[in-house]
Protein backbone atom coordinates (compact mmCIF):
# COMPACT_ATOMS: atom_id res chain seq x y z
CA UNK A 1 0.00 0.00 0.00
CA UNK A 2 1.64 3.32 -0.98
CA UNK A 3 1.62 6.20 1.82
CA UNK A 4 0.21 8.86 -0.34
CA UNK A 5 -3.49 7.71 0.08
CA UNK A 6 -3.42 9.63 3.14
CA UNK A 7 -0.96 12.59 2.43
CA UNK A 8 -2.58 15.87 2.97
CA UNK A 9 -0.60 18.13 -0.24
CA UNK A 10 0.87 21.11 1.33
CA UNK A 11 -1.69 23.34 -0.12
CA UNK A 12 -4.51 22.08 1.86
CA UNK A 13 -2.83 22.53 5.41
CA UNK A 14 -1.09 25.31 7.07
CA UNK A 15 2.26 25.66 7.52
CA UNK A 16 4.72 28.68 8.86
CA UNK A 17 7.98 29.86 6.74
CA UNK A 18 11.18 29.75 8.79
CA UNK A 19 11.39 33.38 8.76
CA UNK A 20 8.69 34.27 10.46
CA UNK A 21 8.35 36.05 13.77
CA UNK A 22 7.16 34.72 16.93
CA UNK A 23 4.13 36.70 16.71
CA UNK A 24 3.53 35.66 13.24
CA UNK A 25 3.32 31.90 14.54
CA UNK A 26 1.34 32.71 17.38
CA UNK A 27 -1.74 34.76 15.05
CA UNK A 28 -1.11 31.46 12.51
CA UNK A 29 -2.09 28.84 15.72
CA UNK A 30 -4.58 31.56 17.60
CA UNK A 31 -6.47 31.51 14.01
CA UNK A 32 -5.88 28.19 12.39
CA UNK A 33 -6.52 26.54 15.79
CA UNK A 34 -3.73 24.42 15.19
CA UNK A 35 -1.22 23.70 18.59
CA UNK A 36 1.67 22.50 15.84
CA UNK A 37 2.89 23.90 12.35
CA UNK A 38 5.79 22.62 10.18
CA UNK A 39 8.07 25.27 9.70
CA UNK A 40 8.84 25.59 5.93
CA UNK A 41 12.11 27.13 4.21
CA UNK A 42 11.91 29.72 1.21
CA UNK A 43 13.19 26.70 -1.03
CA UNK A 44 10.22 24.21 -0.04
CA UNK A 45 12.08 22.21 2.35
CA UNK A 46 10.81 20.96 5.80
CA UNK A 47 12.69 22.70 8.63
CA UNK A 48 10.73 21.24 11.46
CA UNK A 49 7.67 22.03 13.25
CA UNK A 50 7.00 24.76 15.73
CA UNK A 51 4.52 23.78 18.64
CA UNK A 52 3.00 25.56 21.46
CA UNK A 53 4.80 23.82 24.32
CA UNK A 54 7.90 25.35 22.46
CA UNK A 55 7.03 28.81 22.38
CA UNK A 56 5.32 27.93 26.66
CA UNK A 57 9.13 27.45 27.49
CA UNK A 58 10.19 30.10 25.60
CA UNK A 59 8.10 33.04 26.93
CA UNK A 60 8.77 30.77 30.23
CA UNK A 61 12.62 31.22 29.95
CA UNK A 62 12.50 35.23 29.63
CA UNK A 63 9.97 35.74 32.21
CA UNK A 64 8.64 38.55 30.84
CA UNK A 65 7.27 39.13 27.23
CA UNK A 66 4.88 40.77 25.31
CA UNK A 67 3.16 41.00 21.77
CA UNK A 68 5.28 43.93 20.66
CA UNK A 69 8.16 42.04 21.71
CA UNK A 70 7.22 39.06 19.59
CA UNK A 71 6.81 40.97 16.35
CA UNK A 72 10.77 41.04 17.13
CA UNK A 73 11.56 37.83 17.39
CA UNK A 74 11.94 35.24 14.86
CA UNK A 75 11.46 32.00 15.22
CA UNK A 76 15.12 30.91 14.46
CA UNK A 77 15.49 31.99 18.08
CA UNK A 78 13.07 29.26 19.44
CA UNK A 79 14.67 25.91 20.69
CA UNK A 80 12.25 23.42 19.42
CA UNK A 81 12.34 20.52 22.06
CA UNK A 82 10.98 17.52 19.55
CA UNK A 83 12.33 16.39 16.66
CA UNK A 84 9.01 15.81 13.96
CA UNK A 85 11.01 13.71 11.83
CA UNK A 86 9.75 13.09 8.09
CA UNK A 87 9.08 10.48 6.24
CA UNK A 88 9.48 9.98 2.53
CA UNK A 89 7.24 9.53 -0.13
CA UNK A 90 8.12 6.06 -0.85
CA UNK A 91 8.41 4.84 2.73
CA UNK A 92 6.40 1.68 3.23
CA UNK A 93 3.21 1.63 5.46
CA UNK A 94 5.31 0.23 8.63
CA UNK A 95 7.19 2.89 8.78
CA UNK A 96 4.64 4.99 8.37
CA UNK A 97 2.47 3.13 11.14
CA UNK A 98 5.39 3.31 13.99
CA UNK A 99 5.73 6.70 13.13
CA UNK A 100 2.14 7.62 13.79
CA UNK A 101 2.19 6.06 17.18
CA UNK A 102 4.39 8.87 18.41
CA UNK A 103 2.68 11.93 16.63
CA UNK A 104 -0.46 13.46 15.64
CA UNK A 105 1.05 14.29 11.78
CA UNK A 106 3.91 12.85 9.96
CA UNK A 107 5.79 15.54 7.81
CA UNK A 108 5.83 13.86 4.11
CA UNK A 109 8.94 14.87 1.79
CA UNK A 110 9.81 14.02 -1.23
CA UNK A 111 13.26 12.72 -2.95
CA UNK A 112 14.70 16.34 -2.71
CA UNK A 113 14.09 16.88 0.40
CA UNK A 114 11.10 19.14 -0.57
CA UNK A 115 7.89 19.38 1.81
CA UNK A 116 4.92 18.19 0.04
CA UNK A 117 2.21 17.61 3.05
CA UNK A 118 1.39 15.69 6.21
CA UNK A 119 -0.46 12.31 6.77
CA UNK A 120 -2.40 12.59 10.00
CA UNK A 121 -3.02 9.75 12.85
CA UNK A 122 -6.29 10.69 12.40
CA UNK A 123 -6.64 9.64 8.72
CA UNK A 124 -4.86 6.34 9.63
CA UNK A 125 -7.24 5.43 11.72
CA UNK A 126 -10.11 5.99 9.96
CA UNK A 127 -8.91 4.05 7.06
CA UNK A 128 -8.52 0.94 8.67
CA UNK A 129 -11.39 1.69 10.90
CA UNK A 130 -13.82 1.44 7.55
CA UNK A 131 -11.13 -0.79 5.64
CA UNK A 132 -12.16 -3.57 8.69
CA UNK A 133 -15.77 -2.36 9.16
CA UNK A 134 -15.61 -1.79 12.82
CA UNK A 135 -18.01 0.88 12.14
CA UNK A 136 -20.53 -1.30 11.37
CA UNK A 137 -20.19 -3.42 13.81
CA UNK A 138 -19.95 -0.84 16.33
CA UNK A 139 -23.04 0.41 15.31
CA UNK A 140 -25.38 -3.40 16.24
Amino acid sequence: MNICIFLKPKSTIVTINEKSTVRQALEIMENSGFTALPIISDEGKYIGTLSEGDLLWYFKSLGVFSIKDAERVPLTSIKRRRNYYPIRVNEDMSNLLYMSKKENFIPVIDDRDMFIGIITRQDIIDYFYKSNNIGEKNEK
